[in-house]
């Protein structure tokens, strides 16, 4: 809470657009903002069902019951028609995410969640930067939540989150409860919890924020020569995305489907490339949440992607070699299917 934070909240606040709030997680975020929004027993909140499970750990914690919405099979992000389907009386929220950098059509979710009289919290947690129609993701909704967990598009040198508003009573009652309800010390005004970012991480933060735009830029390039390279291999589909449009999306992670999803990955292991799975079960399939009553079926689409989608290496500094490394060897793969 030094002047370390206060300046790497400013910094953040101008560069999205909107006033920061710096928390200990991404996951403190969202808990925070959904407390914030008064979510709790009884109340439902609607989730895509291809996410991270820090998503809905905090309509959990709160009592509410998160419900899985099924997504589109290009984008991978939250179908609304689907969640239209899922509204009923207990509905109160919608939490989208903006899956691996992409951001979700916002005029779309913002008339659907007005429309339906919820409130709408963005996570952000993967989508530093990236913006639809010349507004910066996180800033649409009554919250936006942000993690800056090290393999973040802005990340800490450990765990680090932020909630962006544009209210001032929440943004006051964020601030009273990441810090023990309080804002003079000793004196408490509501039940608070401890959730500060450390001065540290928000030096790193401040710094790193100036290199942010021309790490996004690169990631997108990176992007680019991936679908190029892969065009036409009948054993993977790229990633959907208009390649006219670098702000849309800031690829925290470049997915592709395959079939072979489980053999590709081997392969790849074994000739020292690495990937990853985001994410190799459905939030409502996880045993974690059994109680929930959901089984196969409930949403197919992301229940398909969870067995076919891998994360290919992505990160600014990746070389054109190591580029061509991985697409010369997803070639080579067609040879063992």
């Amino acid at each position: 809470m030094g002047p370390e934070v206060a300046e790497f909240e400013k910094n953040f606040s101008d560069f999205l657009g909107g006033e920061v709030i710096s928390v200990a997680s991404g996951t403190d975020a969202l808990r925070l903002s959904c407390l914030a929004l008064n979510i709790g027993p009884g109340d439902e909140v609607l989730v895509p069902a291809n996410t991270f499970i820090a998503s809905i750990l905090g309509i959990c914690e709160l009592g509410a019951q998160p419900v899985p919405v099924d997504v589109d099979p290009k984008t991978y992000l939250m179908d609304l028609t689907d969640a239209d389907r899922r509204i009923n009386s207990k509905t109160k929220g919608i939490i989208p995410v903006h899956l691996y950098g992409q951001t979700l059509d916002m005029d779309a979710l913002m008339d659907f969640a007005q429309s339906h009289k919820l409130f709408l919290i963005e996570d952000a947690c993967q989508a530093h930067g990236a913006e639809w129609n010349g507004k910066k993701a996180g800033t649409f909704a009554q919250a936006g939540c942000f993690s800056f967990f090290p393999s973040k598009n802005l990340g800490a040198f450990g765990d680090g989150g932020a909630i962006v508003v544009n209210d001032y009573d929440l943004a006051k009652k964020l601030r009273l409860l990441r810090n023990y309800g309080s804002t003079q010390k000793y004196i408490h005004e509501i039940p608070g919890t401890n959730s500060r970012l450390d001065s540290i991480q928000a030096t790193i933060l401040r710094i790193k924020l100036d290199f942010l735009e021309e790490w996004n830029n690169r990631r997108f390039r990176v992007a680019c020569q991936y679908s190029e390279g892969l065009k036409g291999n009948v054993s993977i589909t790229s990633p959907s995305f208009d390649p006219s449009l670098s702000k849309n999306h800031v690829f925290n992670l470049f997915v592709v489907q395959c079939e072979y999803r489980d053999q590709l990955q081997k392969f790849l292991t074994d000739r020292g490339i690495q990937t990853g799975i985001h994410y190799p079960i459905p939030i409502h399939l996880h045993k974690a949440f059994a109680s929930w009553g959901y089984s196969e079926g409930t949403c197919p689409i992301a229940e398909n992607l969870s067995k076919r989608i891998l994360s290919l290496p992505m990160f600014p500094e990746i070389t054109d070699k190591q580029i061509n490394t991985v697409i010369n060897a997803i070639k080579e793969f067609k040879i063992y299917e």
